[in-house]
């Protein structure tokens, strides 16, 4: 009988998988945000120049010759201030001519006034005509309207007379000059610019998203560039309704209000949007979530660790930035980045500065 041995081969078998190592967890991500404090200001500036809110091209009435001008460019003047005359010769002759005038037509108003009061007296005594009376009557009247005419031409002469020298409307300063003595001018042709120092605005230029954000009566705070610890309110008065050709920007006038010396004419001013309120708090657009139509904002937990999504209120907006007006108090953390892909309740790791 033939006999049959058999081999029987043992295999390692693998440990279970429950005995394998634990994988570590990621830590929680890092998150970019701010501690939000009340602020006066919003955190965006303007750069603009002090200019004066009236400025006049001035000159005569009537052509002439420029006999003088007393005034430079520059020089600060005061109402009523002589800043330029004409020469008065022709004037001078008109007003003699004009005085000529009223002699003569007096004379005759008073000879057909005569005549007539003896016509008159004819009458009444009953040797005279009543046509004659008439017509004398008829001369009179006429006599008293050439005196009129006469009274009105010598006043007009008087009038241009005193044109001949242009004074200051009101108190300024000559920022331009158009024509030197001796130069020949037409009726109404330039000779100096004045710029009143009464009210001074500063014109800047906006975008046309600031523009839009921007409101008639809003306050800034105007600082010097030269020297930023002079400073005073300004309010916007107006914004120009066409924008420039080239730069598609649009000019807004601040009024400075009582701006002090500084403010001269020409300077450069640093203009920031003020909030008005001193609890309003400022944050950049990227942190807020839905701001046309649910505004919100994730605030830290640091206590948790955590973010929960807190709604809030917003109101003036300019550039990136935007005025959170509720929701969120001084000394809380605000994220500032990342802010569409975080969770409510999610736990966040340590704060990131910008």
């Amino acid at each position: 009988m033939m006999r049959w041995s058999f081999l029987i081969l043992a295999f390692a078998v693998p440990a279970a998988a429950e005995d394998a190592a634990p994988v570590a967890e990621a830590p929680p991500r890092p998150v970019v945000s701010e501690i939000v404090a009340s602020s006066g200001e919003l955190a965006v500036s303007f750069i603009g120049t002090v200019a004066a809110k009236v400025e006049v091209d001035l000159g005569f009435p009537m052509g002439g010759t420029i006999a003088a001008r007393p005034v430079e460019l520059g020089d600060v003047v005061a109402l009523d201030e002589v800043l330029a005359r004409l020469d008065p010769e022709e004037l001078d002759a008109d007003m003699r001519a004009a005085d000529a005038g009223i002699a003569v037509a007096t004379a005759q108003r008073n000879s057909a006034r005569d005549a007539r009061d003896r016509a008159r007296e004819l009458v009444a005594r009953g040797v005279g005509a009543q046509t004659r009376l008439d017509d004398a009557e008829r001369a009179l009247v006429a006599a008293e309207a050439r005196l009129q005419q006469a009274e009105a031409a010598q006043a007009r002469a008087a009038d241009m007379r005193a044109l001949a020298t242009l004074k200051a409307p009101w108190d300024g300063v000559v920022t331009t000059i158009y024509q030197e003595p001796g130069a020949s001018l037409s009726a109404g042709q330039p000779v100096l610019q004045l710029s009143g120092t009464a009210e001074r605005e500063i014109v800047i230029d906006l975008s046309e998203a600031d523009a839009a954000a921007a409101r008639t009566g809003q306050e800034f705070v105007a600082r010097l560039v030269a020297n930023s610890a002079v400073s005073v309110r300004a309010i916007l008065d107006r914004i120009d309704p066409v924008a420039e050709r080239n730069t598609r920007t649009r000019r807004a006038h601040l009024i400075l209000q009582a701006p002090p010396a500084a403010f001269r004419l020409g300077a450069l001013a640093n203009v920031t949007p003020v909030v008005g309120e001193k609890s309003s708090i400022v944050l950049p657009m990227g942190a807020v979530l839905d701001p046309d139509a649910a505004p919100a904002v994730w605030v830290v937990d640091r206590g948790k660790s955590s973010v929960r999504r807190v709604p809030v209120e917003i109101g003036v907006r300019f550039r990136d930035i935007v005025l959170v007006t509720s929701g969120v108090n001084p000394g809380d953390e605000v994220v500032t980045r990342g802010i569409h892909s975080l969770q409510d309740g999610q736990i966040v790791g340590p704060r990131i500065t910008e």
